[in-house]
C-alpha cells in the first residue's frame, strides 16, 4: 500500500510533543502531568510525527541518550489513519536518527513479531504494579538537591546499563507535580526515587535502593507525600522488587517486551536488586 498523498515525515515541536501524550494518554498509557520538558530535554530532535495533508496522523521517538545507545517509544498512529503505511513510514523515517547505535524499546508483548521484522530482539519484559500502600513518612528520606543529581545519574546507569545525564538531569530537577528522594546510607546513597503524578496517581521511577527496607520506605514515603494508587515498572531483572511489590498486595498490570536492536546492554546491578524503570517511553 502506497502512502496517502501529501504525508510528511518532520521532526515534532514541543508543543507536538504534549499532543503526543494526550494521544498517549488516551490510549491508557497514562503519563505524568509534567513528562514532555523532561523528556524534550533528552533529545530535542528525537521526536517525530507524521502529517496527512497538515493533519498529524502518527508520532514516534528514538532518543539518541548516547552515541552508542538509543531509545525508541510513543509510537503511536490516530485510529483514522492506522493501517495504512503511515506508522510504518514513520518508523522507518525516525529510526535513522540513531544510526548506528543499539536502539531499545519496550513494546507490548503482541507487537514482538512486528518488531523482529525491524531487527528487534527480546531481552527480558517489565511488568507494571499499581495499588495502594500503606502511606508512611521516614525521617530518613529527603528531597534531592542538585548536588545530589551526578551520584543519583550514575547509580541509575549502573543499575540500568546506560548512563543517561541529558535525560535524567532534566527529569531528577524538581517540578510541581514531580519530586525526587534520597535515603543516605554510611557509604553514599542507600536509595532514591523519582515520583511523578499522572492522569491517574502516581508513577515511582526510577526506583533504585539496596534492600527491601530502603525499598519500602521510599514507596512508603512517596504515598505518604503524594498519595496513591502508586505505579512501578519493574524489569524482569529485578526480581526483588517484583516479589516486594507482590508482597504489598499491588496488581500487575500489562508486561512489556524489552527487546533490542544490536547488542542488548548490560543491565548492571539491577539484577538481583531493587530498581523499576524511569519510564516506558524513554528507557
Amino acid at each position: 500500500m502506497g502512502l496517502r498523498q501529501n504525508t510528511e515525515f518532520r521532526n515534532a515541536t514541543l508543543d507536538e510533543v504534549s499532543v503526543i501524550l494526550e494521544w498517549a494518554a488516551e490510549e491508557g498509557w497514562n503519563p505524568g502531568l509534567e513528562d514532555a520538558a523532561a523528556f524534550w530535554q533528552a533529545d530535542p530532535e528525537g521526536f517525530f510525527v507524521a502529517t496527512v495533508d497538515g493533519e498529524l496522523a502518527a508520532a514516534i521517538s528514538v532518543v539518541n541518550h548516547t552515541e552508542d545507545f538509543a531509545f525508541l517509544g510513543l509510537y503511536i498512529a490516530r485510529p483514522a489513519f492506522r493501517g495504512q503505511g503511515i506508522g510504518y513510514g514513520l518508523w522507518q523515517h525516525a529510526l535513522k536518527h540513531a544510526g548506528a547505535r543499539v536502539v531499545g524499546l519496550d513494546g507490548v508483548p503482541d507487537q514482538q513479531d512486528n518488531y523482529a521484522a525491524s531487527g528487534f530482539e527480546l531481552f527480558s519484559a517489565t511488568t507494571r504494579f499499581t495499588g495502594e500502600v500503606v502511606a508512611r513518612e521516614s525521617d530518613g528520606v529527603q528531597l534531592a538537591v542538585s548536588e545530589d543529581v551526578a551520584a543519583l545519574i550514575d547509580l541509575e546507569g549502573a543499575a540500568s546499563g546506560v548512563r543517561k545525564p541529558a535525560y535524567l538531569g532534566a527529569w531528577f530537577a524538581p517540578a510541581e507535580s514531580r519530586q525526587t528522594w534520597v535515603m543516605q546510607g554510611t557509604d553514599g546513597v542507600a536509595g532514591f526515587c523519582t515520583a511523578r503524578r499522572c492522569r491517574v496517581g502516581v508513577k515511582i521511577g526510577p526506583l533504585w535502593a539496596q534492600s527491601e527496607e530502603d525499598a519500602l520506605a521510599l514507596i512508603a514515603h512517596v504515598a505518604a507525600q503524594m498519595g496513591g494508587p502508586v505505579t512501578l515498572d519493574v524489569p524482569d531483572t529485578s526480581a526483588p522488587l517484583k516479589g516486594l511489590c507482590q508482597a504489598l498486595g499491588l496488581t500487575p498490570g500489562f508486561a512489556t517486551a524489552r527487546m533490542y536492536r544490536g547488542t542488548p546492554v548490560p543491565v548492571g546491578d539491577a539484577s538481583g536488586g531493587y530498581f523499576a524503570v524511569s519510564t516506558l517511553e524513554l528507557g
